[in-house]
């Protein structure tokens, strides 16, 4: 049986059930991750982050919470490309992007008080906003990461799986990411490979969305809920398949901090870009879109 026939088997929880857990393997794999489903089993201890969905309470709701958007934490080369330097916000510029948002008023949320926000309504501070990482570069942990903590502001990176497992010398290590974690960041995934994920078959997506999850997990001891598509390019299949392996929403590359619980695997984010000064990021942060 193929993995995506094996997906079939598993009912399509929807966020109100309990997720089941799968025991954890060194080396995953989509067609052994899909056998284990069946049978839950108990989550790793220390858990830092919940392990059941929020349960919705049936009302439609749209929350307006910024997500920002960064990938790069550090000053670009001399040579970087056009794409590189746009993707790169500098220390000093970050520092600023922190101070004045503490200034404004703002608090950092992770995602999981966003879901719980969504679903049942609970309380958020009354101007919160959530900090991203795209690809999970060693500078977010070197340049970002001191900044955040000294402030008491949490983030979330998504990593790419596969390169940290490669030792890719731009990227994080799994020890620099368990260190981030105790600190209260939390480790998404932004899948394997970096590959998109719009018009893949089944069986890809599959390895997609359990490879990248299981390796987390066996590494961190916390299963991540959520997924970043890798240059914000999926399809309707892409969220059914992330969706069904238990995933609890998705972000996307669509500019907008209009969140909607009935969309919840397409919440748009903020792009912060190397030009983005603190007045800027201000007033993106106070735009109703």
């Amino acid at each position: 049986m193929s993995p995506a026939a094996a997906l079939t088997t598993v009912p399509e929880l929807p966020l109100v059930d309990e997720t089941p857990t799968v025991s954890a393997t060194p080396s995953p794999t989509a067609l052994s991750l899909f056998a284990l489903l069946p049978t839950p089993t108990p989550t790793p201890e220390p858990t830092r982050f919940p392990t059941y969905a929020p349960t919705p309470d049936g009302i439609v709701r749209t929350l307006r919470v910024p997500i920002l958007m960064y990938h790069y934490l550090s000053e670009p080369p001399p040579d970087a490309d056009i794409y590189r330097r746009d993707l790169s916000v500098s220390p000093t510029l970050f520092a600023e992007h922190l101070d004045r948002m503490l200034a404004e008023g703002y608090v950092t949320v992770s995602l999981y008080q966003v879901i719980d926000a969504l679903q049942r309504g609970a309380p958020l501070p009354d101007k919160p906003v959530v900090i991203t990482f795209d690809d999970g570069y060693r500078d977010n942990y070197e340049n970002a990461f001191p900044l955040l903590r000294e402030r008491g502001m949490v983030a979330t990176i998504f990593v790419v799986t596969d390169f940290i497992d490669e030792q890719r010398p731009a990227y994080l290590t799994w020890d620099m990411a368990r260190e981030m974690l105790a600190a209260g960041i939390s480790i998404e995934s932004h899948g394997r490979n970096h590959v998109s994920l719009a018009g893949k078959d089944d069986d890809y997506l599959v390895w997609q969305a359990l490879g990248s999850l299981e390796t987390i997990e066996y590494e961190l001891g916390v299963r991540p809920r959520f997924i970043s598509y890798p240059a914000g390019e999926y399809d309707r299949r892409t969220i059914e398949i992330f969706q069904s392996a238990h995933y609890w929403a998705g972000v996307t590359t669509r500019q907008g901090a209009t969140l909607d619980n009935q969309r919840l695997f397409e919440l748009p984010r903020v792009r912060v870009r190397n030009t983005t000064t603190a007045d800027e990021l201000i007033r993106l942060l106070s735009l109703d879109w």
